[in-house]
């Protein structure tokens, strides 16, 4: 494990609960940015904690409406120490199809474009952002996605200018991550910058 992750995950193991007795940490940045593989790594550099992906709460018609589902259904149980449990939208169906189960564990990560927004804050203990240009993020995703989801791209790319437009992450951020050629380098966000 490259040293900033550990030192990372050692620093998120100190901070206090944030919602009733988790510490929920978010990952945010554009789409395409490497959120969800920084992730599942810093997920196993803290010994194995659950990950909330954002797109499995987000439909095609709320790309970005979903915090009352969020609120409802992992907020809200989260914070009285209760099993939380969510729908997770299948983005081939276009419907919800099954529900997830997460338990009130000391540290649980939620991963997506917009997992920093406003209506969280109060609840996270720490904002991670994703340090890479909405340009080369979009650029990586549509790579990674492939001609067949040009469509998508075409509506998401305006969607997600105005999401941040309107409710930004980034300024919020107590770390900006970037990843290197041998790991990831992690410094002080904006958020907590003299």
């Amino acid at each position: 494990m490259d040293r900033d992750l550990a030192s990372l995950a050692a620093r998120l193991l100190a901070v206090p609960p944030s919602c009733g007795p988790v510490r929920l940490i978010a990952v945010d940045g554009h789409a395409g940015s490497g959120k969800t593989t920084f992730a599942e790594r810093l997920a196993g550099a803290l010994g194995g904690v659950p990950v909330v992906h954002t797109d499995d709460l987000a439909t095609h018609e709320e790309l970005f409406a979903w915090s009352e589902r969020f609120d409802a259904q992992i907020l809200a149980p989260l914070s009285r120490g209760e099993t939380a449990r969510y729908g997770v939208y299948d983005w081939v169906r276009g419907e919800f199809t099954e529900e997830r189960a997460l338990e009130p564990e000391p540290l649980v990560l939620v991963e997506g474009v917009g997992a920093g927004r406003r209506a969280l804050r109060p609840f996270l203990a720490c904002l991670l952002w994703m340090e890479l240009t909405s340009e080369h993020s979009w650029e990586r995703g549509q790579l990674r996605d492939g001609p067949g989801l040009s469509a998508f791209w075409s509506g998401w790319i305006p969607a997600e200018r105005a999401h941040f437009a309107a409710d930004p992450s980034r300024p919020y951020a107590d770390f900006l991550v970037q990843q290197g050629q041998m790991g990831y380098e992690v410094v002080v966000g904006p958020s907590a910058a003299p």
